[in-house]
């Protein structure tokens, strides 16, 4: 199933309709794709790495240009304040930053065009195989019969085909193993319940969904064997992830469940710790309200103070290894980490 892909304009699923609804959005401007990312009509690291290398191609479209300085001056601007649509997650900025390359390295507005465009679905197909390449290393891992644990959507809808911590779970039914998964519903926005409980549940995998309050008791009635999630970045101290991934990974060491992290190496931001990341905050209406756009269904007082982090920091102390498209790394990840980044190079 293909999340994001390019037809004279940019096409996605909205996933914000699912499971209800299945629709085609059509982006033809960088302000449409901003406006679909903060409302997370598409989302996850890897297909927003995807959506802005064709963002900065939806760049190079938007205006006429008789010269070539204005016009890269124009795509740079527009890349920028599309590169800055989510903050934490550091592969929207790789794509980004990627295609802006491609379009500077151009001698003309026509040549730099098609160089965009060219730029943009590779990091599309590239997305595609990293993330079989990552399942198969991760279903190595995984053991005929295993219970998995995973939150927020690390699916096809996450990347632009295949799925990151979804991917391996997916890969080791590729091999016959027989899985279970339990998905936690992901609070506030439920991207577990409506989204990877819907994929799942089309792929023919065995899923349970559960509320995200009950990880610690499926955990110590022992019906998880493993706890697979994704990472939104991933720096030199730990990795961020959906709010929540945290207190699975507590959970799990406690209960001595192994706890994997599914991510592309454009996820690893190995110059940074921990502290220097900021951490987006959403709107308080999330938690205040079921459905958000219209509304309707009010569940807290309109006056009460909500904080609301999208993501929250997991030191490496709680990970037991992390799963590439290069191959699965185990601590020590100061010294390990940087031998697999000299290969993405």
């Amino acid at each position: 199933m293909r999340t994001i892909f390019w037809e004279d304009c940019i096409k996605m699923i909205d996933q914000t309709l699912l499971p209800e609804t299945f629709k085609i959005l059509e982006i033809r401007s960088v302000d449409e794709l901003i406006e679909a990312i903060k409302r997370l009509a598409i989302r996850g690291a890897p297909a927003l790495e995807a959506a802005g290398g064709y963002g900065v191609v939806l760049a190079t479209r938007e205006k006429k240009f008789e010269d070539f300085e204005e016009f890269k001056d124009y795509v740079k601007e527009r890349a920028n304040q599309l590169a800055n649509a989510r903050p934490t997650a550091v592969n929207l900025g790789v794509g980004v930053e990627r295609v802006l390359k491609k379009v500077f390295e151009a001698s003309s507005i026509e040549e730099a065009r098609k160089k965009a465009l060219e730029e943009a679905e590779k990091i599309a197909e590239e997305d595609i195989i990293r993330n079989k390449l990552m399942g198969g290393f991760g279903a190595k891992l995984i053991e005929d019969g295993d219970s998995i644990l995973t939150i927020c959507n690390t699916g096809s809808l996450a990347t632009v085909e295949w799925g990151t911590a979804l991917g391996v779970i997916k890969s080791a039914k590729l091999e016959g193993k027989n899985v279970r998964v339990f998905a936690c519903e992901t609070r506030p926005l439920n991207q577990g319940s409506r989204l990877t409980t819907w994929e799942l549940l089309r792929d023919g995998i065995d899923v349970i969904l559960i509320t995200d309050s009950m990880a610690g008791i499926v955990m110590q009635k022992e019906m998880v064997d493993k706890v697979i999630v994704g990472a939104d970045r991933i720096v030199r101290d730990g990795f961020f992830n959906k709010i929540g991934t945290y207190t699975l990974a507590v959970l799990a060491k406690e209960h001595g469940i192994p706890f994997f992290v599914a991510a592309p190496l454009t996820t690893f931001d190995w110059e940074k710790k921990m502290e220097d990341v900021v951490i987006e905050e959403r709107s308080a209406d999330e938690l205040k309200y079921c459905h958000v756009k219209c509304r309707s269904c009010i569940i807290a007082p309109e006056n009460v103070k909500v904080y609301n982090p999208a993501f929250d920091p997991t030191p490496f102390k709680y990970v037991t290894a992390l799963i590439t498209e290069k191959g699965v790394i185990f601590p020590p990840y100061e010294r390990e980490v940087p031998k697999i980044l000299k290969l993405r190079k």
